[in-house]
């Protein structure tokens, strides 16, 4: 009895453990810039970033060139900008719902 016991536990703390880390966004004002330029992220280049809660996510749904130049004077490579954001963050990046860049 105490092995099946055991078992059991051992397959719920699995399950919890095997749970994708989910994290829910909604218009929520963040700073956005190229990832690897102005957040100092390495794994994909000038890739188009947000930063949320003091920590860097690449996002998938929209680019960097989405956005205009982004070597411009005011582009992702060369500012931070402001961003109105909703979406997931879901194995570390940012899955976007609705990206809208604040003048």
């Amino acid at each position: 009895m105490k092995n099946i016991l055991f078992l059991v536990a051992l397959l719920l703390s699995l399950n919890v453990v095997a749970q994708e880390k989910k994290k829910q966004i909604k218009n929520q004002i963040v700073e956005a810039s190229c990832g690897q330029c102005q957040f100092g992220l390495k794994d994909r280049g000038c890739d188009l970033a947000i930063r949320l809660d003091n920590k860097a996510y690449y996002l998938v749904g929209t680019t960097i060139d989405d956005h205009g130049d982004s070597h411009a004077k005011d582009g992702f490579c060369n500012a931070i900008r402001k961003a109105k954001v909703s979406g997931t963050v879901k194995n570390g990046k940012f899955l976007v719902k609705n990206f809208a860049l604040i003048p």
